[in-house]
């Protein structure tokens, strides 16, 4: 029987976890302050383990390195590659002797912590078939085998149906040379083409395998934690992904690298008894969902509304749902749920930029209409934006912030264009030499592309001066009188940065209109106090002209 043993490197680089930058959110641990890490479960690698559980005698353990970092009270390395090589080589693991190590990525950051990994699992259990998945290593493995020769296999898209046959076969070396979805040294070296190994019923693939991990270590540190509305659901919500696939071509999206531009689904059955399941097995209140493009079927969309009504579950989607499909009735339906806080992927206030560059499938008057019945229905709005794409101008993104002004959302999430491996924008910055950075490890909070109308520097300020003026000096609720719902922004973001000034400006001024003079006081001593000792925050309070706090 084999043993697999499915590891999840850091989303986060060492450099960014030991000296986060001024604009990312930290934790305090005993060594003292670390960047955030976020834990999602892992919904790919609990498909695939059950999947192969009900195919093949397999024994199918998981290792989240996320999961490790924000559980280890104290840091006391000087690699991610120590703390790899200290927790794989524990009883634990050592024990199970696994015959088969899954990598699984899907995130740039994780590059290079996936290589340490390879080479840290290739130490510990020298006889095992070394492998990786995802979206990083589909899209990266040219460079992968050029920068090591750990890797036995890379598994190219979706990896269900390719492991299964690698698990089921007698002559595994055969299987790897011959499988068009299996990619091998030799075969890349040929430059050989691989194909997508897909199921297309969804349902053949079992409810997720919660067993290979525990469901309470993703909670603290969840997507729903980033938004101040959520915060009080997180430990009430559990994931699901009712479909595949997506088949608009957004120039920052590499999704279909991995799953296909079409959309494959489970049934509504199915939808049925998963949510019943994530309710009565394990406590869901919130069914958090990562399809892709959850409206791409507007009738599904509606009956998956009504199933959630009918067993009396809320919804989150951290992954957007596709604007143009959102008209009232839409939101209403969605309302009708509990659902009260919507992320909205507008992604750029500037209409010349949204069609002739993302190619995204969305105008300006739908995101103004959108926010306008989001308010009229109490529904808080959560704006996603990019800005420093390649073709973009200075220009551009003045109109763009000229036009996001204009629109009552209750926040917005400022983000640097990041060329992601597998995206057209990618393709285009490598082709003008737009890369000023390292992209193979690339996040949205450190710009690295650089044109001839602007530098990455300009686009890291801009993105930051940005989110100061819409979401602290121009913040929405504020301005509407919504003094307790701004707080819940304020205070999400000094639990993500104790020493961040306007934070702690914006949130004494309400403070003061709700007549709680005690806590006025605390957080303007608190703003005074920062800004008399911070350049950095002194200088943007001048540029913002901030009156003193009286």
């Amino acid at each position: 029987m084999e043993r697999i043993l499915f590891i999840v490197p850091p989303y986060i680089k060492f450099e960014s976890f030991v000296r986060p930058a001024f604009n990312e959110r930290v934790v305090q641990k005993r060594t003292g302050n670390y960047g955030s890490v976020l834990t999602e479960m892992p919904i790919g690698l609990i498909s695939l383990s059950a999947y192969l559980k009900k195919n093949a005698p397999v024994e199918v353990r998981l290792l989240d390195f996320n999961v490790v970092l924000n559980k280890i009270e104290s840091f006391n390395y000087n690699s991610f590659a120590e703390l790899f090589f200290e927790t794989l080589s524990a009883p634990e693991w050592k024990d199970f002797a696994p015959t088969m190590v899954g990598i699984s990525a899907l995130f740039a950051p994780a590059y290079y912590n996936m290589l340490d990994l390879a080479a840290t699992a290739r130490k510990i259990f020298p006889a095992s078939m070394l492998m990786a998945g995802g979206g990083v290593p589909t899209n990266m493995y040219r460079e992968m085998f050029k920068a090591s020769d750990c890797f036995d296999a890379i598994c190219y898209g979706e990896a269900e149906k390719p492991l299964l046959a690698l698990v089921k076969a007698g002559d595994k070396k055969a299987l790897l040379r011959n499988h068009l979805s299996w990619i091998t040294r030799e075969k890349a070296e040929n430059n050989q083409m691989f194909q997508f190994d897909f199921i297309e019923d969804l349902d053949e693939i079992p409810f997720y395998d919660f067993s290979i991990l525990n469901a309470d270590d993703y909670r603290e540190h969840s997507l729903l934690g980033l938004f101040p509305l959520e915060k009080e659901r997180q430990k009430k919500g559990m994931p699901i992904m009712t479909s595949r696939g997506c088949p608009h071509k957004c120039c920052f999206c590499a999704s279909h690298t991995v799953h296909g531009r079409v959309v494959r689904f489970h049934s509504l059955k199915r939808v049925r008894e998963d949510l019943m399941r994530l309710r009565d097995e394990y406590g869901a209140q919130t069914a958090v969902f990562f399809d892709d493009h959850l409206l791409v079927n507007r009738h599904r969309a509606f009956e998956i509304v009504n199933i959630l009504n009918e067993l009396k579950l809320t919804s989150f989607f951290p992954s957007s749902l596709a604007l143009y499909a959102l008209d009232y009735k839409m939101l209403e339906a969605l309302k009708s749920t509990g659902m009260d806080n919507l992320i909205l992927s507008v992604e750029s206030g500037s209409e010349r930029v949204l069609r002739e560059i993302m190619h995204k499938p969305l105008n300006l008057s739908i995101v103004s209409r959108v926010l306008r019945d989001c308010r009229a229905l109490g529904i808080a709005s959560d704006v996603s934006i990019l800005i420093g794409l390649p073709g973009e101008t200075k220009q551009d993104i003045e109109d763009a912030l000229a036009f996001l002004k204009t629109l009552n959302a209750s926040w917005f999430r400022i983000s640097m264009a990041t060329p992601l491996v597998g995206s057209e924008m990618l393709d285009t910055c490598l082709q003008k030499n737009f890369i000023k950075g390292d992209y193979m490890s690339c996040d949205f909070k450190r710009a690295v592309i650089g044109t001839d109308d602007f530098t990455p520097e300009y686009i890291q300020e801009k993105a930051y001066t940005m989110n100061l003026e819409l979401n602290f000096a121009l913040n929405t609720e504020f301005r509407l009188g919504n003094y307790a719902t701004a707080l819940k922004g304020f205070a999400n973001t000094i639990q993500a940065r104790d020493d961040h000034a306007f934070a702690y400006y914006f949130a004494a001024k309400c403070y003061k209109m709700m007549n709680q003079a005690d806590k006025y006081d605390e957080y303007r001593s608190k703003y005074n106090a920062i800004v008399s000792q911070s350049a950095f925050w002194k200088k943007y309070a001048e540029q913002f002209a901030l009156a003193p706090l009286v």
